[in-house]
């Protein structure tokens, strides 16, 4: 764990070893919320990341025999 300083102008500089960690890079953006009294930074991701996420989960979905 390491501490960072906030500046004048309420920035942070995250450290090397989280910025390597977590493949953050110069100029991407974060998400940030507060949770539970902590700062949360979440790097943000684009969608296609995502793509083949769900393959192989099972899609078949029961229906109340009302709702055929």
């Amino acid at each position: 764990m390491e501490t960072v300083t906030v500046s004048p102008k309420y920035q942070v500089v995250l450290p090397k070893a989280v910025r390597n960690a977590l493949g953050v890079r110069a100029g991407q953006k974060m998400i940030v919320f507060a949770y539970d009294q902590r700062i949360v930074l979440v790097p943000e991701r684009p969608i296609r990341e995502a793509r083949g996420s769900l393959k192989g989960m099972d899609t078949t979905i029961t229906r109340e025999e009302d709702r055929l």
